[in-house]
């Protein structure tokens, strides 16, 4: 099996809501394609966070030097929250 993008990942759980918003799978095959939904949304979802920690800014300061920063230098950290988390 390839490996699983996020790109596949996002376009499986969009065939997902698809299916679920239907409303003509039993229930049964909703469950497992609710639970699939979960496994892909957790996936994605580490997946931007370690995108996130990857990113940086390039930032010129008052005398021409460049120097790299954090993303997330005037904050603690990402301001969303999982709610899958919970």
């Amino acid at each position: 099996m390839a490996k699983l993008t996020f790109e596949g990942a996002m376009k499986r759980l969009e065939a997902i809501v698809r299916e679920l918003e239907t409303g003509d799978l039993g229930l049964d095959d909703a469950l497992k394609r609710f639970q699939e939904g979960i496994k892909l949304s957790r996936f994605c979802s580490k997946k931007l966070d370690e995108s996130e920690k990857k990113v940086t800014l390039l930032l010129q300061d008052d005398t021409g030097e460049v120097r790299e920063e954090p993303f997330f230098a005037e904050s603690d950290g990402p301001s969303h929250e999982n709610p899958l988390d919970e």
